[in-house]
């Protein structure tokens, strides 16, 4: 699963430095119809693939997807940056004034460690005092005499939000050793390091895991982390993956998210990890 970071004006991109044009604007070079979606680097993949389809259905549309994480994408969506937000967690009881979310797909966030870490399992307890440098030795929950590389996700994160809310923890206490941005970083970090510790989409998570990546997901409660059970419900620590908009949408936003909430993209969620929504 290998995706694009350019700021190249392309078809279908992933976006985090460029600037968004108003809902509507033509390209000036194609004169096609162009729609902007930024945000979430966990929901920018699915909403590429899905992009991809939609743009072969509706002859003279681009769309351009850009990451940035889910709080720029809120902010844009109610700003006019952006037709389209994305968000890998609800809307707060702020965010919720004017805006409305459009839940596309579910997903689950797993603790990993690299493959040849010995430890099987951490308890809430153990990785909150991980994450507050309170255990800063492997072999104090049953791993090797190493210490441990605390993984962190950076703010702005809608994954480092739903850690801290299941953890019970506050960002400013966290003592990290490494502060990454999207899941792939994550991943790779972990990958290189036989000692640390990080928490990405069960998605991004168990692809890399089953394409040979040495990582390998931690249980939370006891309950294995996969996305098999984020669609039966019971992994504790779940998201829904979220497009963003103003409560009125012009016809293209709204032809968009209908699009991405039917069946027809069913395939392309299963593809990239996540569980569709009609899925229990």
């Amino acid at each position: 699963m290998k995706f694009l970071l350019s700021c190249l004006l392309v078809s279908i991109s992933f976006l985090p430095a460029c600037q968004s044009r108003p809902s509507g604007e033509a390209s000036a070079s194609s004169g096609a119809a162009r729609l902007v979606l930024t945000g979430s680097s966990t929901v920018a993949p699915l909403a590429a693939e899905i992009a991809k389809r939609f743009e072969a259905k509706n002859d003279g549309v681009r769309v351009d997807v850009q990451t940035g994480g889910s709080s720029r994408g809120i902010a844009d969506a109610r700003s006019g940056l952006a037709d389209i937000g994305m968000a890998s967690r609800g809307l707060k009881a702020g965010e919720q004034d004017g805006l409305v979310a459009h839940t596309i797909a579910r997903d689950g966030i797993a603790l990993i460690v690299h493959s040849d870490n010995t430890v099987k399992e951490l308890t809430d307890q153990q990785v909150r005092s991980i994450y507050l440098g309170g255990i800063t030795n492997w072999r104090e929950v049953g791993g090797p005499d190493a210490e441990i590389t605390v993984v962190n996700k950076a703010s702005g994160r809608a994954t480092l939000e739903v850690f801290l809310a299941h953890f019970d923890l506050e960002e400013t206490a966290i003592e990290a050793d490494v502060v990454i941005g999207d899941n792939e970083q994550g991943v790779k970090t972990v990958a290189g390091n036989p000692h640390a510790i990080g928490y990405v989409s069960i998605g991004t998570a168990e692809f890399n895991s089953q394409d040979g990546v040495p990582i390998r997901l931690l249980p939370a409660g006891s309950v294995e982390a996969s996305t098999a059970n984020v669609a039966k419900g019971l992994f504790p620590i779940g998201r829904p993956l979220n497009l963003v908009t103003t409560g009125e949408l012009d016809e293209l936003s709204k032809s968009f998210i209908e699009y991405a909430s039917s069946s027809e993209v069913h395939d392309l969620v299963r593809d990239l990890y996540f569980v569709p929504v009609s899925v229990q």
